[in-house]
């Protein structure tokens, strides 16, 4: 019987990736009419090789850009990038359709609810935070509680022992199939794959369940369940 229904956060809740973008292409607008005399194009391909290098979650990514081509860090410029990026991170941080609903009637069917992310804690509560999700989850294990990464069985161990449920009663809900599903399914919990939030065009997920709308997870718990 599912007891517990567990989140991953970016592209699964939020579309993290469309968000990312926006806030980058507001920056380096920025950079540029501050004074960043390189094309829209190079530091596009500048900062993707940082954070192919550094993770998407580094957070000094136009530190970095600016000491590479300078030697040093020009604050006007840094400044100028780092606040558009924050502006257009603000108006682009939203959650996929029927999220807030989806939440809500697992809420009222006596679920818990949790969230495992490799994102910092910081900024995995800054997202939850400015979505109003912080109250709704009883249990969040990010990357600086485990320091471990999914697939990991470590954050899906952490996540369960928090919500004080077993692996066969719970289900993991997430977009990165080599991830998500994969670890989630090692410790014995069950999966759904979240193909709406798929950047990798996974042709085939091995998750128990497939969704195109997050609001399909409410009728998967029912026929767990055996309510419909």
């Amino acid at each position: 019987m599912i007891k517990a229904v567990v989140f991953d956060l970016d592209n699964t809740l939020v579309d993290f990736m469309a968000m990312k973008k926006q806030a980058i292409d507001a920056a380096i607008n920025a950079m540029r009419d501050a004074g960043l005399k390189l094309s829209a194009e190079d530091i596009r391909k500048r900062i993707d090789v940082i954070y192919a290098e550094r993770g998407i979650e580094f957070q000094n990514v136009f530190d970095q850009l600016l000491f590479d081509e300078f030697s040093k860090v020009d604050y006007k410029i840094l400044c100028s990038g780092i606040i558009a990026y924050r502006r257009a991170r603000e108006a682009a941080l939203t959650p996929y359709p029927h999220v807030f609903l989806t939440l809500n009637e697992l809420m009222k069917l006596n679920l818990k609810l949790g969230v495992v992310s490799d994102a910092p804690t910081k900024e995995a509560w800054m997202r939850l935070c400015y979505l109003n999700f912080h109250h709704i989850f009883d249990a969040v294990v990010t990357f600086d509680d485990t320091r471990e990464r999914k697939p990991s069985p470590g954050p899906f161990k952490e996540v369960l022992r928090r919500l004080n449920v077993s692996p066969t009663d719970s289900l993991m809900v997430g977009d990165w199939a080599e991830r998500d599903v994969v670890g989630a399914a090692q410790v014995g919990m069950k999966t759904v794959f979240a193909r709406y939030g798929d950047t990798f065009d996974t042709l085939i997920s091995n998750a128990n369940y497939e969704v195109d709308d997050i609001r399909q997870v409410v009728d998967i718990v029912k026929k767990e369940n055996g309510w419909t």
